[in-house]
C-alpha cells in the first residue's frame, strides 16, 4: 500500500465504529478523514475543543470564515444548528463525559493501553492540546494510526515517550489490523486481507492475544 491507501484503509475502518447520533472528537491527521467514510444513514456531531459542536467540512479556498476554525487552526464550515461557545464550556463537555468517541493518532501505544502522542523529547512542540482531557473524558478512545514508523513498531510493550494518559485506550486501528485493548492484554480481532497474522505479530513489539473469533478487517 502507498501512503494514501494506508490512510484510507485506516479511516474507512474507523468510520465503522461510529453510530448515528454520536458526539465525536477527531484528532489531527488520519482521524480528520473519517467523515468521508461514514456509513449511509450515520450522522455524527463533530466536536472541536476550541469551542464548537457541529463541525463540518474544511472551508473552500476564498470562502474562509476567519472566526470559524478547528482546534488545529484550520478553516472549517459548520452544519445547520451548530453551536459555538468558549473553550471552558467545550472542555466542560469533554470532562463531563458528553463526548461519545474520540479518535486520535499515536506515536506509541503499549499493551496496557497507555498512549504517547504529543511530544518527542528534544523536539519543539506546541503543547498537549486537549488530548489528555479527551482520553480521560470521552466514553470511548480509539487510535487510528499507522502500524509502524520507518519500519519500527508503534505498538510496543511499554511506552518510552512521555505519556499523554495511562490505560485509557479501548481500540487500535491500523492498516494491518484491529486490536481491542482488554484487561488481559491486546486482542487481535481483525486482520487486513493483505497481511497474515504472522506479519502483524512481526510488526508489533507488544504481545498479541489472538481472538477465537478472528475475522478479516472490515473495509
Amino acid at each position: 500500500m502507498d501512503k494514501n491507501e494506508i490512510r484510507e484503509v485506516i479511516a474507512r475502518r474507523a468510520a465503522y465504529e461510529l453510530k448515528d447520533g454520536d458526539v465525536v472528537n477527531l484528532g489531527i491527521g488520519i482521524p480528520t478523514l473519517i467523515p468521508n467514510y461514514l456509513r449511509p444513514g450515520v450522522k455524527v456531531l463533530l466536536q472541536s475543543e476550541n469551542g464548537l459542536i457541529g463541525m463540518d467540512a474544511d472551508a473552500k479556498e476564498g470562502e474562509e470564515d476567519l472566526e470559524l476554525t478547528n482546534a488545529g487552526g484550520g478553516y472549517i464550515t459548520k452544519v445547520e444548528g451548530a453551536a459555538t461557545f468558549d473553550s471552558a464550556t467545550s472542555f466542560g463537555l469533554i470532562r463531563g463525559g458528553h463526548v461519545d468517541v474520540t479518535i486520535l493518532g499515536a506515536m506509541q501505544v503499549d499493551e496496557h493501553g497507555d498512549l504517547a502522542n504529543w511530544m518527542i523529547p528534544g523536539k519543539k512542540v506546541s503543547g498537549m492540546g486537549g488530548a489528555m482531557d479527551l482520553l480521560v473524558g470521552a466514553k470511548r478512545v480509539i487510535l487510528a494510526m499507522e502500524h509502524t514508523a520507518k519500519g519500527n513498531p508503534k505498538i510496543i510493550k511499554k511506552c518510552t515517550l512521555p505519556l499523554t494518559a495511562k490505560g485509557q485506550v479501548n481500540m487500535i486501528i491500523t492498516e494491518m489490523c484491529v486490536i481491542e485493548v482488554t484487561p488481559e492484554g491486546l486482542v487481535l480481532k481483525e486482520v487486513h486481507p493483505e497481511f497474515t497474522v504472522e506479519q502483524v505479530k512481526a510488526a508489533t513489539e507488544a504481545t498479541l492475544l489472538i481472538s477465537s473469533d478472528l475475522k478479516p478487517m472490515l473495509q
